[in-house]
């Protein structure tokens, strides 16, 4: 036993030794030059706390080697000491963090006073100090003396000439280091190539691009002296045209045994040209275009342009992005490179030669990754004297960029989770959705990946683009046994379960969603990814677990229950296993022993001590959470004593393993058992409740405390009505739960509606009163009795309490019928249709009833009518005004859409003008099944105008003159020129203006002439009488549909006249009935007849010049004769001073003559001179 416990002792200090803090430095002493750049590496390990540690950067200077100068922190701005600070500031010296745990101090251009002893410093998150927090390493900053010179000078020089250039390389430092010497020719816009190098150790090494020359001897570097080498090239060919110069490098060699490269310069640069000659060669590389498309072809061809290129042997190389794609040698056979000759043997790709001078790159299908530069190199392969090939001149020509652009996916992604942060087993529950842009021949890869605190990334699972799923490689393990789920729920829907999560799966669940599109060859592509994420963080089991012992009463009287609480925190789902044991120690007694074990899978064992406890005890387990309670009956001395319990946190691993995590000893809770002493409590609160009929009165009756755990209650609700003095009984229970109905329940039907429920506590009493009443208003209270067993087995009352009253409203619906109130005017054309609108906006209940009537007000009615009604047993019934008329035939009445009823009318007639509204019930079922009516609603008004036809009937108004012949015929013709209806028919009547006085059927004008009617014909074609004077010599012709002419035969002198005709329009309305729309006259036809006596004054009438030459001209030629002979004769008197005449009688003075003359023509004109006035 002894050499157990050593053992176990040596392991602990063994473990304590392993677990202290170590700072690790790089190792010193360093030697760097001036200006340049230098980084020093710094790690921690083994140490306690957050990943992230932070460092602090430290110098001792040689000067004062005891002080520390404060240079630069990770958490402090204001760490850096003044000298430090401005260069800290501006960048100069700053720290990168590799990892939490390991950082890198820069600074960039060193100094002379850098020179000193640094110290490492790491702040502690240990919770006590152990170990080693800094360490210490030596940078000494030497002179940079290396120097590099050569002449900068042009040289021009022919092709397959020889170039010599020098180049001075010296030092002076101190300490041991090397030098190595490269030398690098550069043209216009490309990088440097490297020609040839002699490195630190003495080897020699010339460029890819010249390696074939170098083997051949056309390539020397010499040393020509202690600091001198000669770069020298043989054959100069036009590919060696550019800038040549010198770069040298200072190395030295590190403690840790690696090289460093102190500085490195170069020299000034040679300008060398090169003359070509008949043998040059030019070489162009050209494509249709620099940007495309993923999927795209493209083709490059490589051009020669060089003389006798038939007779002359060239070897093609391919390059993308200085990678060899493929070579052409002198036989044409292209040789390609690795996958390149994949894609060419899968079609992808074709390298040809089109002619001699013209090789062509063809990619049929361009990737992503194929983005670059391209490249055709032309070597020209010389044949010597012994048959073989060697290279000569190589040419290239600038190289060709193309980018192709990638097949963009316009997804988005969104994820969501069950709860920013859980508890340690809990599920974590992730769903990622595709939100847009998603096409559905495309399919998608989901991986979802874990980001942790040290910001490692790992795959959890991978659904592919199949629909395969695969577990990452830290996963593999806990997928096999289910714990990793993930599913597609739906297209572009998927969703993570991991179940019994652990500490080690806090972190940023990231979900990435890849688009995959299929190419023309049947291979699947990749067009684009999205992603995002939510950090979750979990909750350590065992964080903050602690017990604690309560109970509420610490004293007990005889043959009462008491109740001891084992809580434990923090407060653990039910699902936590943890198992809680009860010890117990009897009054006197000094020992413990275990009571009872509520074991972590919800079992109980018992203990062997105290048999006695198991019928009178009771251990439960609360649902919400992990606490016990144990529940003592029947308390006696026995149960006197203290009590205590212990809880064990167990976890359930993913392969059905246990690990207890912790346990925990409670506080002592002593229990002394004493005389009973009533504590009835029932809850005084007050409480209002206002419902809507038809739910349920939920009544709650709480004892808030009780005497014992064996109390038993009886329980009295009453209600109170206004009108009452006191309660009425409803219901009562006995302590014995022997249910009792009231005088209340019985006299008002409640029986069949009342609900009794008593939670499994036993203080909380329900009473549910069903489908609620409006009668069921009033002040509802509970009247408890705690009744208790007596030593004798016999039970009591022991105390009686009355709870607070709860006020109880019941009330009907709120009327919420709201009906479309918008106020309409419309003007219909008669025959039309038109649908009137009822739209109910609101409603009281989703379950009620509508029923609709609609209504119209018509001029001159003094009450609104009823037209139809819709009942809400969807029955129509017709009002008096639809089944007195064929209105009845012309009503559709439908409903498309819940709330929206429309009235169609058909063939509308002018009697169907009006006001319409509709006037809406809502009906609702009450708690009985009686249906009521709560509410009712009027819609806005409908003004309906019902025209009739616009009137367009024209008649030809224009006059006319016909001169007829004694005994002759004329013709009387109607045209009408327009009419108002396709359908119209029309009424034609021919009238005669005559003088008053003559018979037949006639009618006066305003003037007192009067219109006799010869013919009419109606619009149904009934012909009237003939009047007397033309009876028999009249004959009616319908010409066409729009002239109609009436002839007069056997013409006489009483027939002239003005004759016209009188047109009327007539049209049928929706029922058929035919009805006069407009009448129309036209214009005068004067009619003379001519007598055949008369023959030169009918000629004469008949001659308008005639008539005016004989009738009208002389007439003012006499007048004007007249006159003037008056005028002789007054002068030639003139003499006479009264100028009287004879008898002495004034003269008559002749005034103005009058012509009358007939406007008929058929009396000559009368010359009439009236007399004048007597002076």
């Amino acid at each position: 036993m002894r050499c157990l416990l050593l053992e176990l002792t040596s392991l602990l200090l063994l473990g304590s030794i392993f677990a202290q803090r170590q700072v690790a430095v790089q190792e010193g002493p360093l030697y760097r030059t001036e200006n340049s750049h230098i980084t020093i590496w710094c790690n921690v390990s083994d140490y306690q706390g957050p990943s992230e540690q932070n460092f602090q950067w430290s110098i001792y200077l040689p000067s004062l080697p005891e002080r520390e100068v404060q240079i630069v922190s990770t958490m402090d701005p204001s760490f850096p000491y003044a000298i430090y600070t401005q260069r800290v500031r501006s960048g100069e010296i700053y720290v990168e963090k590799i990892q939490g745990d390991s950082a890198l101090l820069h600074i960039t251009e060193l100094q002379d006073r850098d020179t000193g002893v640094y110290e490492c410093h790491t702040p502690t998150t240990d919770e006590r100090y152990f170990g080693s927090y800094s360490a210490k390493m030596k940078l000494i900053v030497i002179p940079d003396s290396l120097r590099v010179t050569s002449e900068a000078q042009t040289l021009n020089k022919v092709q397959h000439d020889s170039l010599e250039i020098k180049c001075a390389v010296s030092k002076a430092t101190m300490q041991h280091s090397h030098v190595s010497i490269a030398w690098y020719q550069k043209k216009a816009d490309e990088p440097a190539v490297e020609v040839i190098s002699l490195s630190r150790d003495f080897v020699l090494h010339a460029g890819s691009e010249y390696s074939q020359r170098h083997a051949s001897g056309d390539i020397r570097l010499d040393k020509v002296g202690e600091t001198l080498s000669k770069l020298t090239i043989y054959n100069l060919q036009s590919s060696d045209e550019g800038e040549f110069y010198c770069e040298a490098a200072e190395w030295i060699q590190d403690p840790d045994g690696t090289w460093y490269a102190m500085t490195r310069k170069r020299s000034e640069g040679t300008m060398v040209y090169v003359e070509g000659t008949d043998m040059d060669i030019n070489v162009r590389l050209e494509t249709e275009k620099r940007t495309y498309t993923v999927g795209e072809p493209v083709e490059f061809r490589c051009i020669l342009e060089v003389q006798n290129v038939a007779k002359r042997y060239f070897s093609i190389s391919w390059a993308f992005n200085s990678s060899l794609i493929a070579s052409f040698g002198a036989n044409a056979v292209p040789v390609l490179n690795n996958e390149f000759a994949q894609r060419e043997a899968l079609g992808q790709l074709k390298v040809s030669k089109e002619s001699d001078s013209v090789y062509i790159l063809k990619i049929y299908q361009l990737r992503l990754e194929d983005s670059g530069k391209y490249n055709c190199r032309v070597t020209e392969r010389l044949k010597t004297s012994t048959g073989e090939f060697i290279d000569g001149e190589s040419k290239r020509p600038k190289n060709t960029p193309i980018t192709v652009l990638p097949l963009k996916t316009n997804i988005s992604v969104e994820v969501t989770n069950n709860a920013p942060s859980v508890l340690e087993g809990e599920s974590l529950r992730f769903g990622c959705n595709v939100r847009t842009g998603f096409r559905p021949q495309n399919r998608l890869s989901v991986t979802w990946q874990l980001v942790d605190k040290q910001n490692r990334r790992s795959d959890i699972v991978q659904l592919d683009r199949d629909g395969t799923l695969h577990p990452g490689p830290s996963y593999i393990e806990r997928s096999s046994y289910g714990e990793i789920q993930m599913e597609q729920i739906r297209p572009g829907s998927f969703t993570l379960e991991i179940f019994s999560s652990l500490k080690a799966d806090e972190g940023h669940y990231e979900c990435r969603v890849t688009e995959w599109t299929r190419r023309l060859d049947g291979e699947w592509q990749m067009i684009g990814e999205r992603h995002n994420g939510s950090a979750v963080s979990i909750n350590a089991l065992d964080a903050g677990f602690a017990v604690t012992a309560i109970s509420r009463t610490p004293g007990v009287t005889y043959n009462e229950s008491f109740d001891l609480q084992c809580i434990i925190k923090p407060h653990y789902p039910s699902w936590v296993p943890v198992s809680v044991t009860w010890r117990f120690q009897p009054a006197g007694s000094t020992e413990f022993h275990d009571l009872v074990t509520f074991t972590r899978d919800g079992g109980v064992q018992w203990g062997d001590k105290y048999s006695g406890f198991r019928t009178r005890t009771a251990i439960e387990k609360a649902e919400s959470s992990n606490n016990v309670r144990l529940s003592i009956s029947r308390a006696s001395d026995t149960e006197a004593g203290k009590y205590q319990c212990v809880a064990e946190l167990w976890r359930k691993n993913y392969n059905s393993s246990w690990t207890r995590l912790a346990d925990r000893t409670s506080n002592l809770l002593e229990i002394r058992v004493l005389r009973p002493v009533t504590k009835l409590q029932v809850s005084k609160s007050k409480r209002s409740v206002t419902l809507v009929e038809n739910r349920a009165i939920p009544l709650n009756c709480s004892v808030k405390s009780q005497t014992s755990p064996d109390s038993h209650f009886a329980v009295l609700w009453y209600v109170h009505k206004p009108a009452d003095t006191d309660g009425r009984l409803i219901l009562k229970t006995t302590h014995n739960s022997v249910f009792e109905y009231g005088t209340y329940a019985e006299g008002e039907g409640l029986k069949g509606r009342l609900q009794f429920e008593r939670s499994l506590s036993g203080g909380l009493f329900s009473l549910t009163v069903q489908r609620a009443q409006v009668s069921d208003t009033g002040s509802y209270y509970c009247h408890v009795e705690e009744w208790l067993l007596n030593p004798n087995h016999a039970w009591y009352k022991l105390a009686e309490e009355v709870s607070g009253r709860t006020e109880v409203t019941v009330k009907l619906p709120d009327n919420l019928l709201e009906v479309n109130q918008t106020t309409k005017n419309l003007t219909i054309l008669e025959n039309e249709w038109v649908t009137l609108e009822c739209l109910v906006t609101s409603r009281s209940s989703h379950t009620s009833h509508l029923s609709v009537e609609w209504y119209v007000w018509k001029p001159g009615r003094p009450e609104k009518e009823e037209i139809v009604k819709l009942s809400r047993q969807a029955t129509f019934l017709y009002g008096e005004l639809a089944t007195v008329s064929d209105l009845k035939s012309r009503l559709r009445l439908e409903s498309p859409s819940p709330g929206l009823y429309l009235l169609t009318i058909q063939n509308l007639t002018v009697q169907d003008s009006g006001i319409y509204s509709c006037r809406v019930e809502e009906w609702l079922l009450d708690p009985t099944n009686t249906w009521y009516r709560r509410a009712e609603s009027l819609s806005g008004l409908t003004t309906l105008v019902v025209k009739q036809p616009d009137a367009s009937l024209q008649v030809d108004t224009t006059p006319a003159n016909l001169t007829v012949p004694e005994q002759g015929q004329f013709h009387l013709d109607c045209p009408i020129l327009s009419v108002s209806s396709q359908e119209s028919r029309f009424a034609v009547s021919w009238v005669i203006l005559k003088a008053r006085g003559r018979g037949g059927r006639a009618s006066r004008n305003k003037d007192g002439e009067e219109k006799e009617v010869l013919l009419r014909v109606g619009w149904d074609a009934i012909f009237s009488p003939e009047a007397s004077p033309w009876e028999g010599r009249m004959r009616f012709q319908r010409l066409s549909a729009m002239l109609y002419r009436l002839t007069v035969l056997r013409a006489g002198a009483t027939d002239g006249g003005n004759y016209s005709c009188r047109v009327e329009e007539w049209v049928p309305d929706p029922r058929g009935v035919w009805y006069k729309l407009d009448e129309e006259e036209s214009g005068p036809i004067s009619v003379y007849i001519q007598d055949t006596g008369s023959s030169l004054q009918s000629v004469t009438c008949s001659n308008d010049a005639l008539f005016y030459f004989v009738f009208f001209y002389p007439f003012p030629i006499f007048g004007i004769l007249i006159i003037t002979i008056l005028l002789v004769r007054f002068k030639s008197r003139n003499s006479s001073k009264n100028s009287e005449g004879k008898n002495g009688v004034p003269l008559l003075w002749i005034k103005e003559p009058h012509l009358n003359y007939s406007p008929t023509c058929l009396e000559p004109p009368v010359l009439s001179i009236h007399p004048g006035t007597i002076d």
